[in-house]
């Protein structure tokens, strides 16, 4: 009874595993149960050294009407939300949650690394101190897909949307522990962010084979506290809170939607979870 209880439950196992598994691609698109003209959802990078759209992209949003990325990136208020939100609650600053010597060394660190001394960010989530680090991580010029599809969106003179507000999304930083946080930033300032560029490099060659399983595996896997010990409220809650908009969206209007390629796979991926609201998700490469 055992040895049949264990076969049933590797047989399970196994089964849900294929039923998460994907087809390679980053561009989907969305049909059925009541979506007259199909929308597309394709997956971003938030950083790299190449952003130019494939064809099938372009075609892509040649075909849909208007842009929903995760933010209102043509909302001229979304400046002044960011800078509204960057701060900890309740007076909490980093000097506060560290020793005196590693506020001494992320000083150092972030003085070398951008210029401005870690007074100038003290009061800020330190996942935000981090984003400042981000053009110092690659070696060549950022570019961004969300840029270039609000340039490509402009250019056919439609509307561009957010799935969500600047509010919800750095409220995302006070939800994840401002010590684990710093925890991170910490261990950049420590070894001058060689683990950081790594990473980061092998994140963008699994983005560039458009494998979003393996995407989905590095994420859960990373050294990374903030990836894999909170992928729920990263990833997982804001999927699901984005699936009713993106149904009333798509059934209302041919919409090109672009996430970062992470929230797309897994159980509670978009896809999987588009699938199981009966909507047809195909990759579209």
């Amino acid at each position: 009874m055992k040895k049949l209880f264990i076969a049933s439950f590797c047989l399970l196992s196994a089964f849900a595993a294929n039923a998460q598994k994907l087809d390679k691609g980053l561009l989907w698109k969305i049909s059925g149960n009541g979506i007259t003209k199909p929308s597309y959802i394709f997956g971003t990078i938030h950083v790299t050294c190449d952003a130019t759209l494939e064809p099938n992209v372009i075609k892509a949003l040649a075909d849909t009407k208007q842009l929903y990325l995760e933010l209102d990136m043509d909302d001229p208020k979304m400046q002044t939300s960011m800078m509204s939100t960057i701060t900890m609650k309740d007076g909490k600053t980093i000097s506060s949650l560290v020793s005196a010597e590693d506020f001494k060394t992320l000083d150092a660190f972030m003085r070398k690394q951008t210029g401005m001394p870690a007074s100038a960010i003290n009061t800020f989530k330190p996942f935000i101190a981090t984003t400042f680090l981000l053009p110092k991580m690659l070696d060549c010029p950022i570019q961004s897909f969300e840029g270039e599809l609000v340039k490509a969106t402009k250019a056919q003179n439609e509307e561009i949307y957010g799935l969500e507000t600047v509010e919800y999304q750095m409220g995302v930083f006070d939800a994840i522990p401002y010590e684990v946080q710093i925890g991170e930033l910490l261990k950049s300032a420590k070894d001058d962010m060689a683990a950081d560029k790594k990473e980061l490099a092998d994140m963008m060659a699994v983005y560039k084979a458009k494998d979003l399983n393996a995407l989905y595996m590095f994420m859960a896997k990373s050294d990374n506290k903030m990836y894999s010990d909170y992928n729920d409220v990263l990833l997982d809650n804001r999927n699901k809170n984005w699936i009713p908009k993106i149904e009333e969206v798509a059934k209302a209007t041919p919409t090109f939607f672009g996430v970062g390629a992470a929230h797309l796979a897994g159980e509670n991926g978009v896809i999987m979870l588009l699938r199981k609201k009966g909507y047809k998700v195909e990759a579209a490469n």
